[in-house]
């Protein structure tokens, strides 16, 4: 005779079982370093932000219960998805602070760009996973014009920041797919020796009225205003300045939580966002930032580490894609932050304020869960 009583064990099990217990506790300390800092930058959005927190939960728990395999078979529909909409944007989007983003639907407003930091990289993984073994010259330069159509409509929004992380996410599954050195290496060697002639002629090259080719102006003022902020140290430059006087003066302990003067002094801006780096540097000193670059260190070690062991060519590909988007989010936030790249609007990853950035990462975890899961499944 069977037993139709509840059980909550039964039922926690069933709940757990998508989720991987160490991505999970390396959340719960990003998580709690969202809170603190939230708690001291911004008290009073705390309750939306534990709002945001929740939906993004829930997100990760949807994406790890499905199947990695599953998830592929949406790339498709979600690239042509996002591709539509950021066509629709580009039409009949709204224009809020001189760029035109967001997508009325009725019932709401919608950024599509976000769509495609994950919908990119999903997309070439299951391109690649379908043409495996087969991988040439010609898959390349196929990937590389699917990368090319939305990053270009994304770049003419303007929005540089977002255009670089789906550009990077899209990069990297390439990469990963096999792209030879020999192709990357002349493109480094030319980023190189631009940023290097930029830096060595600056005073002459930031000159009113010089333009540069194939970059807006306000995006020539973002790169001028970070080889010598104190040009304008009340406009372009403040953010910067603010910055690195907070990161500075936490010296290695900080000055304590809720005790920074640039932080609740109003001198540092947009301290619950973009800039909310500088507000743990200033409070809790270099030894809270040092923790939270090992945190950040252990995610992107269990998503290569889940990567690594993937069933299969699409999963592996998008798993590493997915570890190293974490990457370029941390890294150029705390490269802005500290004042040595531009200031291009990427938030801390699971630590700035803000629903849609957090959605998208958590989906990414959760992806990275479903993966190892996948991996558990066919062991069994």
């Amino acid at each position: 005779m069977s037993d139709n009583r509840f059980h909550p064990l039964r039922l926690l099990r069933a709940f757990l079982r998508p989720i991987d217990p160490v991505l999970a506790l390396i959340m719960a300390v990003l998580f709690g370093y969202a809170f603190v800092l939230m708690s001291s930058a911004s008290p009073e959005r705390l309750d939306s932000q534990t709002m945001h927190f929740v939906i993004a939960v829930v997100v990760m728990w949807c994406a790890a219960a499905i199947p990695g395999q599953r998830l592929l078979s949406l790339a498709l529909p979600l690239y042509l998805l996002g591709v539509v909409l950021l066509i629709g944007v580009a039409l009949f989007g709204e224009v809020s602070k001189g760029a035109q983003r967001w997508l009325d639907i009725g019932i709401t407003r919608i950024q599509p760009s976000e769509l495609m930091k994950i919908a990119m990289p999903m997309m070439l993984a299951w391109f690649f996973q379908q043409r495996e073994g087969r991988i040439g010259w010609r898959e390349f330069i196929f990937a590389g014009l699917l990368l090319a159509v939305p990053v270009a409509l994304i770049v003419r929004q303007p929005d540089l920041g977002t255009s670089l992380l789906v550009a990077a996410a899209g990069f990297y599954v390439i990469f990963f797919a096999g792209l030879s050195w020999k192709l990357i290496a002349p493109v480094v060697i030319v980023g190189s020796l631009g940023i290097g002639s930029i830096v060595a002629f600056g005073d002459s090259l930031c000159q009113p009225g010089v333009e540069w080719v194939g970059i807006r102006e306000y995006q020539k003022h973002r790169v001028c205003t970070l080889l010598d902020p104190t040009q304008d140290p009340l406009g372009k430059g403040f953010h910067i300045i603010q910055s690195t006087i907070a990161i500075g003066s936490g010296g290695v302990l900080g000055k304590g939580w809720m005790a920074g003067t640039q932080t609740h002094l109003a001198f540092l801006p947009e301290r619950h966002t973009d800039f909310i780096f500088a507000v743990l540097a200033e409070e809790f000193g270099l030894g809270g930032a040092a923790v939270l670059l090992v945190v950040y260190l252990l995610l992107i070690l269990r998503g290569f580490q889940i990567a690594a062991m993937a069933p299969t060519l699409g999963t592996r590909l998008l798993a590493g894609a997915v570890t190293m988007i974490f990457f370029t989010y941390a890294f150029v936030n705390m490269g802005m932050v500290s004042g040595i790249l531009p200031v291009v609007g990427v938030p801390l990853p699971f630590i700035s304020y803000g629903g849609t950035a957090l959605v998208t990462l958590c989906l990414g975890v959760g992806i990275l869960m479903s993966i190892r899961r996948s991996r558990l499944a066919n062991k069994s």
